[in-house]
């Protein structure tokens, strides 16, 4: 466990199948992994490839995860991704996403990359995993094996400019709201998550409050 003065811990979240699985840190930037981790719908492990090459030719089914930060009062942080991204520049999108490297665990990825990208760490527990599949621009696609993790923060992010433009929290009700307004400003993934599977949140987000 992961745990930082501030931090407060996420507790009552279940893993499960759909497949269910602290403190501002600031450290300096880190080279994201080049190759991701191909598997079948199963996540069983069928290989690597490069990443670019992954997301080409409508996309190699690979295993990524999305992180999702509440604060107590369940507002989402989101991040605007910087629009130097090799695709969805300049788009919303959860408080941070990627790949695991080959030979690395989906959760320590996600601390990793929740570091790399918002300066912070916090318990994280995955509550759950999808399937996706969306053209993100560029002759790109994402066609992930996607493990969902919620984490508690109430500090502020210190977001590395490489990565994130600006960040934001919302209550995810307004999200919603947004997403379907406005469903250019938002990621993929991020749409997908919240007009696919926003019940399976709220359901998390009151065991959060537990």
């Amino acid at each position: 466990m992961r745990n930082g003065a501030g931090d407060k811990s996420v507790s009552g979240l279940i893993s499960g199948h759909m497949h269910g699985h602290d403190g501002v840190v600031r450290i300096g930037p880190v080279s994201a992994p080049q190759r991701v981790i191909l598997v079948d719908e199963n996540d069983v492990q069928r290989g690597v490839e490069e990443k670019l090459r992954a997301h080409e030719n409508g996309g190699n089914l690979h295993r990524a995860f999305s992180v999702f930060v509440f604060d107590t009062d369940g507002k989402l942080l989101l991040q605007k991704r910087a629009s130097s991204k090799y695709h969805a520049g300049g788009l919303w999108a959860n408080t941070c996403c990627s790949h695991p490297a080959p030979g690395e665990s989906v959760e320590d990825a996600a601390h990793r990359r929740l570091q790399e990208e918002m300066g912070f760490d916090c318990e994280l527990r995955e509550v759950f995993s999808f399937i996706y599949k969306a053209d993100v621009g560029n002759g790109l696609t994402e066609h992930e094996f996607d493990h969902v993790f919620f984490g508690t923060f109430d500090g502020n992010p210190m977001p590395n400019k490489e990565e994130v433009e600006e960040w934001q929290r919302s209550p995810i009700g307004e999200l919603r709201k947004d997403v379907a307004l406005h469903p250019e400003k938002y990621a993929p993934w991020l749409k997908i998550a919240v007009e696919k599977h926003l019940e399976h949140y709220l359901e998390k987000l009151k065991e959060v409050s537990q």
